[in-house]
């Protein structure tokens, strides 16, 4: 019997009173009109292919299953609804909506439906075959250009897009930068570390001579650099670890080893004026600034010296 849509569940909940079927219309017959109101469509246009049925409340409708014509797609399943109730008579409506993409005839299958009142009696009503013709849209030959593919659309870069791609490669700059200057920092500790400590303080020493620091703005950085060279060296020389401590601190540990009381003297007096220098805003005459390279130079000599000629070291002495 294929698809079954009964009213009764739905019509329940009406209280208006049924009447002859005679009133719908037809003698004793329902209604039945084609809603398909033309005969062609262009591929692709949907189409709604269907009937209307007036009947009796309180009747039972159903529809028979279709085989559709090859070609024809269905784009909604068949659906039934009441459209108006009109004292105990009821327009109903069915339809399917179909599409095409093939252009052509297609013979369309009829509808078969079949109406049981409330007396029991049925009737069946057959809706006549349609044919619907799909055509394509018409192509002047005579004026119609072939045309090649497009390719794809290319947009202009903006900046926006663009951005990442800079900050990357500013960030790779960066980072290359910092391999190079690492890796010279590394070869410079090593050789200076496979070079005596007197030769080490000399080289600091004597880039510092030559150099523009006297002014009063950078003479902060003029004294660091003197001192923290010797500090260097005598934390190689004798073992003190100078880096870390005071002023009076490296001067008590040098104490014992300095045995000449006037370089003791004018070393300490550097230490002391660069301490000045550094924390209390001191500003070294042109005399103080000109002596400070040549005092500690005087100093890292003088002991390297006594090294050499001390007894047991291979120097003057032992010869």
């Amino acid at each position: 019997m294929g698809r079954f849509f009964s009213l009764l569940a739905v019509l329940a909940f009406l209280t208006v009173p049924s009447v002859p079927l005679s009133a719908a219309g037809d003698g004793d017959k329902p209604v039945f009109e084609n809603l398909q109101k033309r005969d062609s469509v262009l591929i692709g246009d949907q189409i709604k292919y269907g009937f209307r049925l007036t009947v009796e409340d309180g009747s039972a409708v159903s529809v028979s299953d279709m085989d559709m014509a090859e070609g024809v797609e269905v784009i909604s399943g068949l659906s039934l609804d009441t459209l108006k109730n009109r004292k105990g008579v009821l327009d109903l409506e069915g339809s399917f909506v179909l599409t095409s993409f093939d252009s052509g005839s297609f013979v369309l299958p009829p509808f078969k439906v079949a109406v049981l009142k409330k007396d029991g009696t049925s009737d069946t009503l057959v809706f006549r075959n349609d044919t619907l013709k799909v055509t394509t849209f018409p192509i002047d030959t005579a004026t119609f250009v072939k045309h090649d593919i497009k390719g794809q659309i290319k947009y202009p870069l903006t900046f926006k897009e663009l951005l990442p791609w800079i900050g990357g490669a500013l960030l790779l700059c960066v980072i290359v930068a910092g391999i190079v200057w690492i890796a010279k920092r590394t070869r410079k500790v090593h050789e200076a570390a496979g070079e005596p400590a007197h030769i080490t303080a000399l080289r600091k020493l004597d880039a510092l001579r030559g150099s523009k620091y006297w002014e009063p703005s950078k003479q902060k950085m003029f004294y660091t650099g003197v001192t923290d060279a010797v500090r260097e060296y005598i934390n190689a020389r004798y073992g003190i670890s100078a880096m870390e401590m005071t002023t009076a601190e490296i001067f008590s540990a040098l104490s014992e080893e300095i045995r000449d009381k006037k370089q003791y003297e004018d070393l300490m007096t550097l230490f002391e004026r660069a301490d000045f220098v550094k924390f209390a805003k001191y500003v070294a005459s042109e005399q103080e600034n000109a002596a400070a390279v040549p005092v500690a130079v005087k100093f890292v000599n003088d002991t390297y010296q006594h090294d050499l000629e001390a007894p047991g070291t291979g120097g003057p002495k032992d010869e």
